[in-house]
């Protein structure tokens, strides 16, 4: 079946691409919808801008439209993305949606309007299984945003490993941090992994930190070798 895949470079939406291609599914586009409004309802804002070399290191083409990232109103735009994907032939979306209804309702409404049918593999998964699952697959994984108490500054362009998941784990004991972030605890964003023929290499960033919460912004970045 060919499919595209809501992508926005994170953990979530990498892992959808993962699931589509092992199910055989011939991806055919990555869908990036990029929001001029950092508080969007609906769609991942750091470093969005590195999807087009995400693309590029997936050898996957990738399909980029914007919004003003106003509630609701930004639903018109991803619409418009769905029926020019339908247009191309696509089938089917696959989305990184664990548990957020908010935004699997919605998909899955513009999906029917437009006849395209929507695929959440990842739907409830056990959480905790689902991170360790990220990491024994080989994916990097760094985390590009917190807005949680027990995530510090310290956790900005940290790599998700075992030991990163151990943390949060305790964390969810201690503060109810969800290990998988569904509630809004952290950004991710992929940069290397199994299904990469490239990989990510960042060059230059920056950290902004406002009293509880901080981004890790990339700057410069480029694509790099994998080692055979």
């Amino acid at each position: 079946m060919d499919v595209a895949v809501l992508f926005s470079g994170g953990k979530d939406s990498t892992m959808a691409v993962w699931a589509a291609l092992e199910a055989k599914e011939d991806v055919k586009y990555l869908l990036s919808v990029k929001s001029r409004n950092d508080e969007s309802y609906m769609f991942h804002v750091p470093n969005i801008h590195i999807t087009d070399l995400l693309a590029q290191a997936l050898e996957i083409p990738l399909m980029s439209v914007e919004t003003d990232g106003i509630k609701e109103e930004e639903l018109k735009d991803l619409k418009a993305a769905f029926q020019d994907l339908k247009d191309r032939g696509v089938e089917a979306i696959y989305t990184g949606a664990l548990y957020s209804v908010y935004q699997k309702s919605r998909i899955e409404k513009l999906g029917e309007e437009v006849g395209l049918k929507i695929i959440s593999p990842f739907w409830h998964v056990d959480e905790l299984e689902y991170m360790r699952k990220i990491v024994s697959l080989g994916f990097k994984i760094i985390i590009s945003g917190v807005a949680a108490w027990g995530l510090d500054e310290s956790w900005l362009g940290r790599a998700i490993d075992d030991e990163c998941i151990d943390e949060l784990v305790r964390l969810n004991k201690k503060y109810h941090v969800d290990i998988a972030f569904e509630g809004g605890e952290a950004e991710t964003l992929a940069i290397d992994g199994p299904i990469f023929k490239k990989k990510i290499k960042i060059l230059e960033y920056k950290k902004e930190w406002h009293l509880d919460s901080g981004v890790y912004i990339i700057e410069d970045a480029i694509l790099e070798n994998k080692k055979l």
